[in-house]
């Protein structure tokens, strides 16, 4: 942990702290390069505030040093702070005060993790306007889900949350069924922002669905029998679920499909 301030030290180390993890705090950056010379780490927590340099910077100090060290950046809340640390190669990026059971989750994934780096891809940066390429993994979607937390924050916390989860459904339906969970290939995605609106756009590289034939997804239930997925997914070995686009249609103002299936936009008011 490279933190300045001795209270989140203390936080931290109470969050984090587990039998089969040594936590270790330090106040600056160059304290920090010393130890990571001498001595191999997984994980790297970081405020990018503190340490004489911003947060995309640091995060390449720590690489060159340790290449296979994850880094989360911590900070203020700024959505340009949180893209350019995703396009400097950090694994994710919080803003304080720190959401303690979503960090936590964040650094279990971490530190599990075997092969991220190449995940996300940013071709568009603008606050206004992010572009993401994201790879068909779990991790990847738990990644970018955070990314909209930070672009998001700002936001009414209702508002926020409804856009979160119904992103997250989304994400992980083009991922499970469009892209197989196969992570050579790719969901490209768009997140616009206007004065009134925020909008999403995902295309996943799948062959596509007619959204009145998936009857194992509860957004095709008849009337009068509001589970009868349920009993489908069942009969089909599939996992429990089926609820992610009824439940994202429920959170957003506008939710439409293309022809093929394979691409959605859904609209949010926020002003």
């Amino acid at each position: 942990m490279v933190d300045g301030d001795p209270a989140v030290q203390e936080l931290l180390t109470r969050l984090l702290k587990q039998d089969d993890r040594t936590v270790q705090g330090v106040s600056g950056g160059q304290e920090a390069l010393e130890l990571l010379r001498s001595t191999p780490y997984d994980l790297v927590v970081a405020d990018s505030e503190r340490n004489g340099s911003d947060g995309s910077k640091l995060v390449r100090r720590f690489q060159a040093v340790q290449p296979d060290a994850k880094i989360i950046l911590t900070g203020t809340q700024d959505p340009c702070k949180a893209i350019a640390a995703l396009r400097a190669n950090a694994y994710s990026y919080f803003h304080k005060p720190l959401t303690p059971v979503p960090f936590a989750e964040m650094v279990r994934q971490a530190l599990a993790s075997s092969s991220w780096k190449k995940d996300i891809q940013v071709r568009s940066a603008r606050p206004e306007w992010v572009t993401l390429e994201v790879s068909c993994k779990l991790e990847a979607a738990e990644r970018t889900t955070q990314l909209l937390r930070e672009l998001t924050a700002d936001l009414a916390a209702g508002v926020s949350e409804d856009l979160t989860v119904a992103f997250h459904e989304l994400l992980l339906n083009g991922i499970e069924h469009g892209g197989k969970s196969d992570p050579r290939k790719r969901i490209h995605l768009s997140v616009l922002r206007t004065s009134h609106s925020l909008i999403v756009h995902l295309r996943d590289p799948g062959k596509g669905f007619a959204l009145d034939q998936i009857q194992h997804a509860a957004v095709c239930n008849p009337a009068d029998d509001p589970t009868r997925h349920v009993e489908i997914r069942a009969e089909e070995g599939k996992r429990p679920g089926g609820f992610g686009i009824l439940m994202a249609s429920k959170l957003v103002d506008e939710l439409l499909y293309n022809e093929r299936g394979n691409e959605v936009f859904f609209q949010k008011n926020i002003g």
